[in-house]
């Protein structure tokens, strides 16, 4: 099968994913039935009946037919992902905790669970239980050795420089967002919030991946990628829901390609050993090296390390070395003399001018 990007293909999940190359996907969002297990109707407390969850694809034979059915998908999923991909996986207590062994089982690396709280969730009617407030989302890597995208300086910045928390409170779909079917009403009892889906592609994409969702449903995952320049696959067996997903996604603009850049932190950047600067004449055998206030200095070697009385090693060692200190960072902690000025400037500067004159920020 051909990888068109950017589609919504009816048809069931299994088979279409079965026809998707190997390692072509950075992300699967997952948004599978709930297998709720109703035993009947459920009414409010004035007789009015609660559209809930009832629909065929909810319905399973028992809980062996709904666990050979999610290893079945997951399975696909991860042929799909590429070394580094990662799923997210939607449930609630009926069957979260189910999905969650079963991606263990299949060998998935769960990175982290995320609790999304409703601000707004339904009331329990009967008064028999707590009130059903959150969902559960796994979020798990390829294997143990992925190194799964996580965009965390971007999320620190969207929270107001604070450290996302696991625990996120969005409210449900409803209002405008709210897709409705002929009749006026919804037309989809669990359709996911954009805000929802765009915190998880914030998070764990970049602009220019691949997001397949397995059942897209109303295309939620589709709009949201589209909107944050992101490409996407829906699969979707219900023709009504393909139909209403193709316009929805039609109808988005995309945010302009210049707004699609996010806060990156040091750790994002590409790698530049020290001994780089040296080799291509930026620092040169021989020349000095200072701490901040001229305390202390070292000289460089053809190598690329330093020496300075009878210590030698790296630029780090050698900071650590000169302050009795464990542990140095050479980068921020050593200054070179800017030629002709006799001003001092942290040779971290020079890394980042190297990264940018030799394209490595691309």
């Amino acid at each position: 099968m051909v990888l068109n990007r950017n589609t919504i293909i009816q048809g069931e999940c299994i088979d279409v994913l079965s026809r998707l190359p190997d390692a072509s996907v950075d992300l699967v969002f997952a948004d599978p039935p709930y297998n709720l297990q109703l035993g009947g109707g459920l009414t409010r407390p004035d007789q009015s009946i609660v559209d809930g969850v009832d629909d065929h694809w909810d319905q399973f034979d028992s809980f062996d037919a709904y666990d050979l059915f999610s290893h079945q998908w997951l399975s696909e999923c991860r042929r799909i992902l590429k070394p580094d991909g990662a799923i997210w996986v939607i449930g609630s207590y009926h069957n979260i905790f189910r999905l969650g062994t079963i991606l263990q089982d299949s060998g998935f690396w769960i990175q982290n669970d995320v609790i999304w709280r409703k601000s707004n969730p339904m009331p329990n009617f009967k008064g028999t239980r707590f009130q059903n407030a959150h969902e559960t989302m796994i979020w798990a890597g390829k294997t143990e050795k992925s190194r799964v995208t996580f965009n965390y300086d971007a999320l620190k910045v969207f929270n107001e420089d604070k450290q996302m928390r696991s625990d996120w409170l969005i409210p449900i779909c409803a209002g405008s967002e709210r897709l409705k079917g002929e009749t006026g009403k919804k037309a989809h009892p669990t359709q996911k919030p954009e805000a929802l889906l765009q915190r998880v592609l914030l998070a764990t994409t970049n602009k220019g991946d691949l997001i397949v969702d397995p059942f897209s449903g109303t295309g939620t995952t589709a709009a949201v990628a589209k909107s944050l320049g992101r490409d996407f696959i829906g699969i979707e067996q219900d023709p009504t829901y393909v139909s209403l997903s193709r316009a929805r996604v039609a109808g988005i603009v995309a945010v302009e390609p210049e707004m699609l850049e996010t806060e990156k932190g040091k750790r994002s950047l590409p790698r530049v050993p020290f001994g780089a600067l040296v080799e291509n004449g930026w620092l040169k055998p021989g020349d000095r090296l200072w701490s901040a206030k001229r305390r202390f200095q070292a000289r460089i070697r053809i190598d690329g390390s330093l020496t300075t009385g009878d210590a030698t090693g790296s630029i780090h060692r050698i900071g650590a070395h000169v302050q009795k200190m464990p542990s140095c960072n050479g980068w921020t902690y050593w200054h070179y003399e800017e030629p002709g000025q006799g001003d001092l400037a942290p040779i971290d500067l020079l890394r980042r001018r190297y990264r940018h004159e030799m394209g490595l920020m691309n």
